[in-house]
């Protein structure tokens, strides 16, 4: 077992009596699904107004924004989990999931740069569309190789990961917003970067693996 299956079944462990609740009173695996996009709007929304009306640099804001981002990441694990306990899953149910968990990611981002871009620091801003590029094609290119009948779940860098590196970095960076010995946006970035760097290099490794299998 992986560290990801690991903490996956940690995690379920943990939600598992808040799922059966959820099944008990009726809730469908799409409502959360919803929910939990409505939050990153929501968060998005948070990064926008930290940009553009929030005092000084906002990064209050910018904090409780990454802990929107960070609980509605539970959200993404509960669809699923109710889905299967419920005996509700279906195909589109899981292309409602998919492609909500893309625009989720993309709002979030969207959010950031252009927070980044209103405070004038355009390379950090690059660096944040750098990481929302990474992201869309890491999905695009295990969809597209999935279209064609390969299985494609290789590289570090998918979602789950994403979501926690560029929530936690958003919250360390509010929480660190009045100190004075460095800057605490570069939290944010460094987080940003890593998944820029990463989220790449994973979507490289996915074409590289799809390559090797429709060779063999």
């Amino acid at each position: 077992m992986n560290y990801r299956d690991y903490l996956q079944q940690l995690i379920y462990r943990v939600i598992n009596p808040l799922v059966r609740g959820m099944i008990k009173i009726g809730i469908t695996p799409n409502f959360i699904t919803t929910t939990g996009f409505v939050l990153n709007v929501v968060a998005a929304g948070m990064f926008i107004y930290a940009g553009v009306w929030a005092e000084g640099r906002g990064l209050s804001m910018v904090g409780w924004a990454g802990a929107v981002v960070l609980f509605a990441g539970l959200f993404d694990m509960m669809d699923g989990r109710v889905a299967r306990l419920s005996g509700k899953s279906s195909q589109f149910g899981a292309l409602y999931d998919s492609v909500l968990d893309r625009y989720s990611e993309l709002m979030t981002l969207f959010g950031i740069c252009y927070y980044l871009s209103v405070k004038d620091e355009f390379l950090y801003a690059v660096i944040a569309y750098l990481a929302l590029m990474g992201s869309l094609m890491v999905s695009y290119v295990r969809a597209r190789a999935e279209g064609l009948g390969i299985e494609c779940k290789v590289g570090f860098m998918q979602r789950p990961e994403r979501v926690v590196l560029t929530s936690l970095g958003a919250v360390l960076c509010g929480a660190f917003g009045h100190v004075t010995a460095f800057d605490p946006l570069l939290i944010l970035v460094v987080a940003l970067a890593v998944v820029a760097l990463f989220a790449n290099i994973t979507a490289y490794v996915r074409i590289r693996h799809c390559y090797k299998v429709m060779k063999n």
